[in-house]
């Protein structure tokens, strides 16, 4: 008999049926689940359910065993009824959705409806945890594990447990299934139908039921910028009951300040938080590297920043706010600015109107956006204090002021001596407006002269009287003739005086010129030579030649010139000219546009060459205070950051992770350079009668950043704020004395092993 229909999972491999249902989405899964037992036992596999779990930032808390069936599905199913789960109207305030407008009726059913679906949803997941607790063994933590430690040795809930939880799973997904299906479609302006969208979660974790948001914020929180002159009077003038954090502006990254935020607010939420940092009208510099402005707020990562900043504060229903001490109300860039971080966040975002002027008085202008009749700068500061220290700027102010004004002569000399080297570009340009000038003036004196020939003469015009004779006749003995005759001498003899003198200042000029490059060539140009031909060498033969080549060329140039000058003035007469030596010399002109177009690049690779001389003696200081350290200058290595240690030792790995003992070996500080790790042996030594102690180093080992592996360790009862450097031929584990210096030493080094896989 021939078989025309057979179910394909029990006639392919295994492996292609698994890769058909990979593409099915998880509510299609679970309908296939239901179709035969074949389907169900292949679409409940983990290698299916991981992917999709993975995605959405949901790991497994445990290790499944070997035999265990469908333990990623179920977490999946688990974590999906622990969402807060948003009706339309909410929806539409967070997100903006426009939906279809409804009676005032059905809004109040709509509500008291999602009231009550909602408390019974938090109540059986408040009795699932209740039942959680209970039949947790004592040992068992219960925060989620490592996921670097695969430990087989958990404990697992009994079957009758894990039964009623799974009952409790099920009503919850039956409740919100309920809820979906209680609340009517929408239609939006596209025509479409929307359900309820889940809402998102903040980096802290789904919302539960007892963190829940209350409405009775009072809690006020500022950040301030350390990059602020004087920040420490402005910390002075915050008032009491407002938390305040000061921050680095160099070395942090957004997600440091994001964690520093989050543990001073204690996972509560503020009424209000301001960032007191610098900037203009346009953009927001919150920190090095970062300077938010309408180009790149909706930038993945800095978009990311202010939506988990935002939740960090009340709504704007609740008279939540962030205020931003830059002045981004005075110009339409920084209006725009607000509005975005207002509708990413849903908070309402204010700034001050006034034009920044250097000395911050445009936080004490009107603020844009604000609702109280409090400013928001008496919020956080008291405002005799803050008046104090803004006196103090405008008083800092006014004495750079007073500096620029004294050193400005000191300054005067440098445009003269920039405008004496490129004189003979100018002079080529300006000879021939000259001799067209001169021969204006000449013209101009005749004309004068006649005009006062015929302002002598008392008698009518010569062709009045001679009407027949058009063109009347001098003779040699006329006054006129004479006086026309000394006024042509005089005229020659000041145009000779004046081509002497010209001639003259301009071989000066250019003899001064020559001297300048003369100068340079000798001082810079002749000792880097001799270091480079001695292999002592300051700079390398490639900038020697991007710096120094063209003005050699410059001075080749202009010594050819001044020797024409100085030839030709030698024998100087009334009968000479420079014409053609200018002719000559501006033929060759395309020597100073080389030269005025690799400006810039000399500029650079002069500030590289300082940049890179100050990094060489940081790396020499290293190299000398560590005993058997090799040699550290390398192209392009700088240093990022220094972190003192405790190594630990693992006494027995075999025993469960939460009961693993350590022991401390030794000390070692980690030097964090931008291509490498260097680790060294710390010992501290202390003098008698001094209070001051002394820190020796010990080389250990050196590693290359992109073979480095970083692995956490989770706090357990016997460990804090420890974690695990590898690499091919080491291992070192390593604790900080502050969770705050391991959060911020691993987000450093994460960031540089990412920067150093990129390139």
């Amino acid at each position: 008999m021939k078989v025309s229909k057979v179910d394909f999972s029990t006639v392919l491999p295994r492996f292609i049926s698994l890769y058909i249902f990979s593409f099915l989405s998880p509510k299609d899964l679970c309908a296939a689940a239901q179709v035969s037992w074949p389907w169900k036992f292949l679409t409940e596999q983990d290698c299916i359910w991981m992917p999709k779990c993975i995605k959405l930032g949901w790991f497994l808390p445990y290790t499944p065993t070997d035999h265990e069936y469908g333990a990623w599905k179920h977490h999946y199913i688990a974590c999906v009824c622990n969402l807060d789960w948003l009706t339309p109207r909410e929806a539409a305030a967070v997100y903006g959705t426009l939906n279809e407008p409804k009676t005032d009726d059905e809004e109040l059913q709509e509500r008291h409806r999602e009231k009550c679906l909602r408390k019974i949803i938090w109540g059986e997941i408040a009795l699932r945890k209740k039942e959680l607790f209970r039949a947790r063994p004592p040992w068992v933590s219960g925060t989620r594990c490592s996921r670097l430690f695969k430990s087989r040795c958990q404990p697992r809930l009994p079957q009758t447990v894990r039964d009623r939880v799974g009952l409790h799973g099920a009503l919850e997904k039956q409740l919100v299934l309920a809820s979906l299906e209680a609340l009517p479609k929408r239609s939006n302006v596209f025509g479409r139908h929307t359900y309820p969208s889940l809402s998102k979660k903040s980096w802290r974790g789904v919302l539960k039921n007892d963190d829940s948001p209350s409405h009775g914020f009072q809690t006020h929180f500022i950040l301030i910028s350390s990059r602020i002159p004087a920040h420490e009077m402005v910390v002075d003038s915050v008032k009491a009951g407002v938390i305040s954090v000061v921050y680095e502006h160099s070395g942090m990254t957004l997600e440091s300040l994001l964690y520093l935020t989050d543990k001073a607010l204690g996972r509560q939420k503020a009424q209000s938080m301001g960032i007191f940092t610098d900037g203009d009208s346009r953009e927001i510099n919150l920190l090095q590297g970062y300077k938010i402005g309408i180009k790149n707020v909706l930038r993945p990562d800095v978009r990311d920043f202010w939506e988990k900043l935002g939740s960090f504060v009340a709504p704007k229903e609740e008279g939540g706010h962030v205020d931003l001490f830059v002045p981004l109300g005075a110009s339409e860039a920084g209006i725009e600015v607000l509005s975005q971080l207002s509708q990413l966040t849903g908070t309402l975002f204010t700034a001050p109107t006034g034009i920044a002027t250097g000395s911050y008085q445009h936080i004490l202008s009107d603020w844009l956006g604000q609702q109280h009749e409090r400013a928001p700068p008496s919020i956080y500061f008291s405002e005799s204090k803050l008046q104090m220290w803004s006196s103090l700027m405008d008083f800092l102010e006014d004495t750079l002021i007073s500096v620029r004004k004294q050193f400005r002569p000191l300054f005067k000399e440098l445009p003269k001596n920039a405008s004496g080297r490129i004189i003979g570009q100018f002079m080529s340009d300006t000879m021939s407006v000259t001799n067209i000038l001169n021969n204006q003036e000449i013209a101009q004196a005749l004309t004068d002269g006649l005009a006062a020939l015929s302002k002598e003469n008392p008698e009518r015009d010569v062709l009045e009287d001679n009407p027949q004779d058009t063109k009347p006749s001098l003779g040699k003995n006329d006054p006129n003739v004479e006086v026309l005759v000394q006024l042509e001498r005089k005229l020659q003899k000041d145009w000779a005086t004046k081509r002497t003198r010209v001639a003259g200042e301009l071989l000066q000029s250019e003899r001064k010129y020559v001297q300048m490059l003369e100068i340079l060539r000798d001082v810079y140009v002749a000792p880097l030579r001799a270091a480079l031909s001695s292999n002592r060498a300051i700079l390398s033969a490639a900038n020697l030649q991007i710096i120094f080549s063209d003005i050699l060329q410059v001075l080749s140039l202009n010594r050819q010139f001044l020797d024409n000058l100085r030839d030709r003035l030698q024998e100087w007469g009334p009968a000479h000219c420079v014409g053609e030596i200018f002719l000559k010399f501006g033929s060759q002109l395309n020597t100073y546009t080389n030269f005025f177009n690799n400006y810039p690049v000399v500029l650079k690779t002069i500030e590289k060459m300082k940049q890179n001389i100050n990094m060489k003696d940081q790396l020499s200081d290293i190299q000398r205070i560590i005993w058997g350290c090799p040699i550290l200058s390398e192209v392009n290595r700088y240093l990022i950051r220094v972190q003192d240690v405790a190594q630990l030792h693992c006494c027995d790995e075999e025993i469960s992770f939460y009961l693993r003992l350590y022991e401390h070996t030794r000390d070692l500080s980690l030097f964090l350079f931008n291509d490498a790790l260097l680790v060294a042996s710390r010992s501290t030594s202390h003098t008698p009668f001094e209070r001051t102690s002394k820190s020796t180093y010990q080389f250990i080992a050196s590693v290359a950043l992109h073979r480095l592996l970083v692995e956490d360790i989770p706090d357990s009862k016997y460990i804090k704020n420890a974690f695990i450097l590898q690499d091919p031929k080491h291992e070192w584990i390593c604790a900080t004395e502050a969770e705050d210096d391991k959060f911020l030493w691993l987000s450093v080094l994460l960031n540089a092993i990412k920067s150093t896989m990129e390139k």
